[in-house]
């Protein structure tokens, strides 16, 4: 019998091509009804460096790695143990390279690995333009089973807009592959799949720029920087199909700017940055706050502090989400708990800081942002977002009007420049119910106490969190931490080991009673995330009390969390 699953690295140095042999590999799996997922390392560098492409292909949907990697395949071994320790191998994996690429570095014999040679080179060297990744690419999908007619319909699908020739030159590469696999002894690995319904190709990025465009965003301003580029890219075309625009601006502060004057102006608006953008955002955030206008932030977090590792993940910026202004500045940070809940979460986000007039964080991370995965089609949503806050028309009398009028749930009356009746002062000086400037006391502490109220009064419903088992141990997690945390209970339910799972998706206002009734009953519990000191638990335990013991699992990455990882800890700590 076939596996249910099979996990294959292919790496080289920058330039040989394996992020698009594992694009295209992905792609395949898809046209053949597979699951997968697709993730990618590199280094810094602009031009060349390191490279990898990580895949898992099921008959199953996946989130997550496998624990080791069932195949590698080096095209080349340049600059190769800089991510080692980012490829792990067991005495179970195969290694496949090219003898005419040297010797594998000593880290592949001490992992156990069984290596066996491939002559990409001298194959594709027989191919007039033949590549070497193009070899390889039909090496590894006959290993793994795919039918040779999903990976050619892709092959004529990308490259066939580069002309017949190097169609011609793939396709032969290809079979070459093929040819190649079937000479190293390998059965067929994947069992058949179970096509029910048209599969999805999305990364946690798109997911993202989906949801946000489904919560009503027509605008977005934005810089480019690593590891977020990919969604703006990806909204820049999107937007004009719906009437709406992008604009890049000069730096991160014009971004967020701009998009509080377009939301100021009537259009639901964002911006998109990575941790340093988001840093220069801070004091914007602050007049967002004050002044009580909606904008959209999505931060797709990189491993920090500083420049750090602008292509490695980290869940590094949630202290900044939260508390980063001078002054109290509320707003509210959200995060998606899986690459495709980004799409549910980004939209949410967008329809809450419409209704509630703020600003709202959206966490991704390098890790999930620029990940692929095959999915079943999700839901359609509900398109437009939630408007209800804005005025169309203001009262008939003149002056009447107040902008931020000190009502019960502490959402006032918007109005859209323009509107009859409706004029008003957008001020990041502290003021009073008509916006004008105010520096006394009571003004300030009711303006301050009105915006607290409009967030923590909100009902927010059941999407605070997934909550998932009835275990007397929970699990707390967030962001991509909640996949691996998932996987690794799964697997510890079936050895009747029972954990609770509760992934907060509203981090920020933080609902302590619904947090504590889904802790109810629990013996112990466990904060699980990806950053150095554990912000997460600090948070909690700085907002909530608990009934129970509570403890804290925390590292910093450029490592991913993972479900064996999670598995062995659990254990560990739920026998202590």
């Amino acid at each position: 019998m076939g596996l249910s699953s099979i996990s294959i690295a292919l790496s080289g140095s920058g330039g040989a091509g394996v992020m698009t042999a594992g694009a295209m590999l992905l792609e395949a799996a898809a046209h053949a009804g597979y699951y997968g997922l697709f993730s990618r390392l590199s280094g810094p560098q602009v031009r060349g460096g390191e490279a990898a492409a990580l895949l898992r292909i099921s008959t199953q949907p996946v989130e997550t790695p496998a624990d080791a990697y069932d195949i590698l395949f080096a095209v080349d071994w340049g600059q190769f143990e800089r991510f080692a320790a980012e490829i792990p191998l067991g005495k179970h994996s195969t290694v496949l390279c090219d003898p005419h690429q040297g010797a594998p570095p000593a880290s592949i014999a001490s992992d156990g690995a069984i290596v066996r040679e491939v002559a990409l080179a001298q194959l594709a060297k027989a191919i007039p333009g033949g590549r070497p990744n193009m070899v390889a690419l039909g090496a590894i999908s006959a290993i793994v089973g795919l039918p040779h007619d999903s990976l050619a319909a892709v092959v004529k699908h990308i490259i066939g807009r580069k002309g017949e020739p190097a169609l011609a030159a793939s396709t032969a590469a290809i079979d070459a592959g093929f040819s190649a696999a079937g000479t190293l002894g390998f059965e067929r690995a994947l069992s058949a799949p179970k096509v029910s319904q048209t599969r999805w190709m999305i990364t946690g990025d798109e997911a993202l720029g989906m949801g946000a465009l489904e919560g009503g965003i027509r605008f977005l301003a934005g810089y480019p920087i690593t590891p977020a580029t990919e969604l703006i890219e990806w909204l820049t075309p999107e937007l004009p199909r719906l009437g709406g625009r992008m604009v890049q601006a000069e730096d991160e502060l014009a971004s967020i700017n701009m998009a509080l004057g377009a939301s100021f102006g009537g259009v639901p608006s964002m911006t998109v940055t990575s941790g340093p953008g988001l840093s220069l955002m801070v004091e914007s955030l602050g007049l967002a706050a004050a002044a009580e206008i909606p904008v959209l932030v999505i931060d797709v977090m990189r491993g920090g502090p500083s420049t750090g590792l602008p292509t490695k993940t980290e869940q590094g910026d949630l202290n900044l989400a939260i508390y980063g202004a001078h002054g109290d500045a509320p707003r509210l940070v959200l995060a998606p708990t899986s690459i495709l809940d980004g799409l549910a979460t980004a939209r949410w986000a967008a329809q809450l800081a419409e209704a509630l007039q703020t600003p709202a964080i959206v966490l991704g991370d390098q890790l999930t942002g620029q990940a692929r995965i095959i999915v079943d089609q999700p839901v359609p949503g509900n398109g437009a977002g939630n408007m209800l806050s804005r005025l169309t028309a203001g009262p008939a009398e003149a002056g009447a009007y107040r902008r931020y009028a000190l009502t019960e749930s502490g959402v006032s009356p918007m109005a859209i420049p323009g509107t009859r009746g409706g004029q008003w002062i957008a001020e990041g000086l502290s003021h009073g119910e008509r916006g004008t400037p105010s520096s006394a006391a009571r003004d300030h502490v009711a303006q301050q106490d009105k915006r607290l109220r409009k967030l923590e009064g909100f009902d927010f419903g059941a999407r605070w969190a997934d909550v998932e088992g009835d275990g007397d141990t929970a699990v707390i997690t967030w962001g991509s931490s909640t996949s691996p945390a998932r996987d690794a209970i799964r697997r510890l339910g079936a050895n009747r080991r029972r954990i609770r799972l509760i992934a907060l998706r509203l981090i920020a206002p933080l609902r302590p009673q619904l947090l504590r009734a889904a802790l109810a009953g629990v013996k112990k519990s466990v904060v699980i995330e990806l950053n150095h000191s554990g912000q997460l638990f600090r948070y909690l335990r700085g907002l909530t009390d608990f009934d129970a013991e509570i403890a804290s699992y925390a590292r910093s990455g450029p490592l991913p969390l993972t479900a064996q990882e999670i598995e062995n800890h659990l254990m560990q700590w739920s026998a202590a």
